[in-house]
């Protein structure tokens, strides 16, 4: 029996501005996310997919349709309901968003401290234990401006993934990083999601990393045009 889906979204619109300035964004989308599966979106600049992405991080409100996420219902959710939901959802960003005061271990202990029941020494010792499992075990100490982009991209999935969540939402998070560095990153993630069984969800125009997809959607001017198994991978450019 298959299992239950992390995302499920069903004839989801969104619309920008009001009265006569109302644009629809989003025009019924329909879209599963199982558990421990990798989903890579693609499309052109503009088609929709940070607004899709952001609506599934609770980061916006869901208007019209229905959004769930681990059997939630997301529209109507008040501010508060959005903010629990968020705690259980590792963020990944084109900017890796570090904050440059803090060391690698401070920035991932950050997100280990959202939970109440861990001590600082146990926040410690998780987020110096994530950080080994992204390879930078010789880099706990160090500050963001003398590491390079893509061991601060490394740090970055080190805190998204360092709680377990069940989904992780990733926004071009090679954009800004050379081939090499690229590939490393998305195979640390591929590997980390397999491990914990957490779903991902990456929107990229990074044809280089397609392949660690299980499925790609693809969105145009606001809709998913395809839904595909990554057998179809070795059509891509």
């Amino acid at each position: 029996m298959r299992q239950e889906p992390v995302i499920a979204i069903k004839h989801l619109n969104h619309y920008y501005g009001k009265g006569a300035l109302k644009k629809q964004i989003l025009f019924d989308i329909n879209l599963e996310v199982y558990p421990g599966e990798i989903v890579i979106m693609t499309g052109p600049s503009g088609s929709g997919k940070t607004t899709l992405l952001s609506l599934i991080g609770g980061l916006r409100s869901a208007q019209e349709g229905s959004l769930k996420f681990l059997g939630i219902e997301m529209l109507g959710a008040s501010q508060n309901k959005l903010v629990q939901i968020r705690r259980n959802i590792g963020y990944i960003f084109q900017a890796h968003n570090l904050l440059g005061f803090l060391s690698a271990t401070q920035n991932v202990q950050m997100a280990v401290e959202l939970n109440n029941d861990i001590t600082a020494n146990q926040a410690i010792a998780k987020s110096q234990a994530m950080l080994g499992a992204v390879g930078l075990q010789d880099k706990v100490t160090y500050y963001p401006e003398s590491l390079s982009g893509g061991q601060k991209q490394r740090i970055a999935i080190a805190r998204a993934l360092v709680n377990s969540p069940p989904l992780v939402l990733a926004d071009e998070p090679t954009a800004a990083l050379d081939k090499q560095s690229g590939r490393d990153v998305v195979e640390i993630m591929q590997g980390l999601a397999k491990e914990q069984g957490t779903s991902i969800l990456l929107v990229t125009h990074d044809n280089r990393i397609l392949d660690i997809a299980d499925r790609i959607v693809e969105m145009e001017d606001g809709l998913l045009t395809r839904d595909s198994q990554s057998v179809i991978i070795g059509e891509q450019p």
